[in-house]
């Protein structure tokens, strides 16, 4: 395995059980250089670092929540699709431009022998490989590319299946000079058009339009330190109050984590990950991403196309919604 891989990358909060379990580590090879036994010890500490890292990750703030969905080694679209899925073929280029956006994946799949579509946003998994995916920032032809493909699923009756992880579209100015507003604003449109089912998971951070051009769905999933969010907390808190270090405030305001967004009504499913995070055990996260597409599949595919479309259009219409009362004073 090249080092790069064999390298942790820790998180500013992991700090105190990073210390306690390099002190489990020492106190284990002191042990076995003086041939004594401390295996009453180690095991009284090895609950207690159990135990920190479940209070750690069950109390994270919005910040920190955000900080585990940018994780480098936190499963990419790619990473789920090669592990849910029995067949893939991926396929490219948005028949316009010439070119493929790969910031943005999509093709072809079997999930337990039902043939859908899949396509997700993709980041690298370093620096170089970043560069090449853009961060995961898809472009006018990546939006294109994804639309082309539902059309494709829409036209053979297969599902569709997307993996929402981006810090938003590419905004520089050859992606305005292509269209890329038109070009998500089309998805938006076509995406509740569509008889087919589609799925929707926002695997790590889901940023606003870019994450909603490929987000139009029945059932809206999410991991439990995915974000979703109308625009990042420092470009939030950089706009508010012209301070990018409040981002933490911004957070907290926004509203960004799945269990905010489980709580506003607009999202379907909340998956629990790994203590720790889904990069601690991508295998057991991705077996509870596919029995929830699986779930939502046989939930969907019995009701007509009709029924289909009127649910999504109504379950987007509902968002927001709110009442109001006169308030007298006493």
């Amino acid at each position: 395995m090249p080092a790069l891989e064999r390298k942790t990358i820790l998180l500013d909060f992991e700090k105190p059980l990073v210390e306690l379990e390099a002190r489990i580590d020492q106190i284990r090879d002191l042990a076995a250089e003086n041939d004594v036994d401390v295996s009453a010890k180690l095991a009284q500490l090895e609950t207690r670092a159990v135990q920190l890292r479940q209070e750690i990750f069950s109390n994270l703030t919005p910040a920190q929540r955000l900080q585990v969905a940018r994780h480098p080694r936190r499963p990419s679209t790619l990473d789920y699709i090669q592990a849910i899925s029995d067949e893939w073929i991926e396929l490219h280029g948005d028949r316009r431009s010439g070119k493929d956006d790969p910031a943005l994946v999509t093709g072809i799949a079997r999930l337990a022998g039902q043939p859908v579509v899949m396509l997700g946003h993709q980041k690298g998994r370093d620096t170089k490989d970043n560069v090449a995916r853009n961060f995961g920032m898809a472009s006018p032809g990546g939006y294109r590319k994804a639309m082309r493909m539902m059309e494709h699923a829409n036209h053979f009756g297969m599902p569709i299946i997307t993996f929402i992880d981006t810090p938003g579209a590419y905004p520089g100015l050859d992606a305005e000079a292509l269209g890329q507003g038109e070009a998500i604003a089309y998805n938006l449109r076509e995406m509740f058009r569509l008889d087919v089912p589609i799925l929707s998971t926002v695997i790590g951070e889901g940023g606003s339009g870019g994450a909603l051009g490929i987000g139009v769905a029945d059932r809206l999933i999410m991991f439990e330190h995915s974000v979703y969010t109308v625009a990042s907390p420092e470009a939030c808190a950089a706009i508010l109050w012209k301070d990018a270090g409040r981002s933490g405030q911004a957070a907290e305001a926004l509203k960004i984590t799945a269990l905010d967004l489980k709580n506003l009504e607009i999202l379907d499913v909340l998956l629990p990950e790994p203590v720790g995070g889904a990069h601690i055990a991508p295998l057991q996260a991705a077996e509870s991403l596919k029995q929830a597409l699986l779930k939502g599949l046989a939930e969907l595919l019995p009701l007509s196309a009709t029924e289909r479309r009127n649910q999504r259009y109504q379950k987007f219409r509902q968002i927001g919604q709110f009442t109001e009362t006169a308030v007298t004073s006493v």
